[in-house]
């Protein structure tokens, strides 16, 4: 057995190097954060792979949306999976509505009553949901209505994105790019009832089966198939489920603040989704960093020290 090692920290230090530092230990979440910085880079920069990427979560309202637009637009990013939160929040940035910086000892009655929805200490104003309605629905208005019918979620946010003009917008970059982005519970967010009653009015008919036509061809036509796992839900089942078509992914991080302890599929490691056929034998110990944290603290580490590694 190997001793563990004890970290040196150094006053002009990287983030690379301290995530270096973190994977010599070899143990706790540190020597898990520092594996992943190593995988996250080799399915970066080996073209090999076909590289997803999961949302779950406040993530966009949280400060990382321009983290993955960056990753988009430079190539880094195959496929985004997300719940429908996420590309919400990208909309209200994108309008020119924003997300205030707020606290979690606070009165929600009175927070309500002043007009605020709260999502842990983020706060945003209860009118940009209904600014967003009319927004979105000149975004749709503006989309054929041939392809209104019948569209998937993932074509319809592309045609979303093209209409964007917020060069930070998550949406914009996907559409810019040619990148899907696949929401198989898109309707579970604050557009649902909108677009439910858009729906009454006008041509908007979704095929969320279509979906699986692009999804299972990417999976098939993977050489290597790696996953970024940000949190839990349906972004990370549908992407892990879908890969039991080839047997599993070849490589995938996993970061989530979830507990394994009630069996949900949120909080079971990756080792538990080797018994679906989702994650290929063999590749647990080399290809697998399955971290218990909050994603907002350690993925911004994460793609740091993975962008140094593949730069150098």
């Amino acid at each position: 057995m190997k001793k563990v090692h004890q970290v040196r920290l150094r006053p002009d230090m990287t983030v690379g190097e301290l995530a270096e530092e973190m994977r010599l230990t070899g143990v706790m979440q540190g020597g898990r954060v520092g594996r992943a910085v190593d995988i996250v880079a080799e399915m970066f920069s080996d073209p090999s792979y076909t590289t997803f990427i999961t949302l779950s979560g406040p993530l966009v309202p949280g400060g990382m949306r321009v983290i993955f637009r960056d990753l988009i637009r430079d190539g880094y990013i195959d496929a985004v999976m997300t719940n429908g939160a996420n590309m919400i929040h990208d909309l209200v940035e994108s309008m020119g509505r924003t997300h205030y910086q707020g606290r979690v000892n606070v009165d929600d009655e009175k927070l309500y009553k002043d007009g605020y929805n709260r999502a842990y200490d983020i706060f945003i104003e209860n009118d940009t949901f209904v600014d967003i309605e009319s927004y979105m629905g000149n975004l749709i208005d503006d989309i054929p209505e041939e392809k209104r019918d019948g569209i998937t979620f993932h074509e319809f946010l592309y045609e979303l994105g093209l209409r964007i003009e917020d060069d930070e917008s998550v949406l914009k970059a996907a559409a810019d790019k040619n990148i899907p982005i696949f929401s198989p519970g898109f309707l579970d967010s604050m557009l649902g009832i909108p677009l439910w009653m858009y729906a009454k009015k006008k041509k908007l008919v979704f095929n969320p089966i279509k979906d699986f036509d692009l999804l299972a061809d990417m999976v098939f036509d993977a050489k290597k198939s790696g996953a970024i796992i940000l949190g839990g839900g349906t972004p990370k089942h549908h992407t892990q489920y879908m890969h039991t078509l080839r047997d599993g992914l070849d490589a995938a991080i996993q970061l989530s603040s979830a507990r394994v302890e009630d069996g949900s599929l949120s909080g079971a490691p990756l080792r538990e989704s080797i018994t679906w056929g989702k994650l290929r034998e063999g590749q647990l110990q080399e290809k697998t960093a399955t971290i218990f944290g909050e994603v907002t603290s350690l993925f911004p580490l994460i793609i740091a020290g993975a962008l140094e590694k593949i730069k150098k």
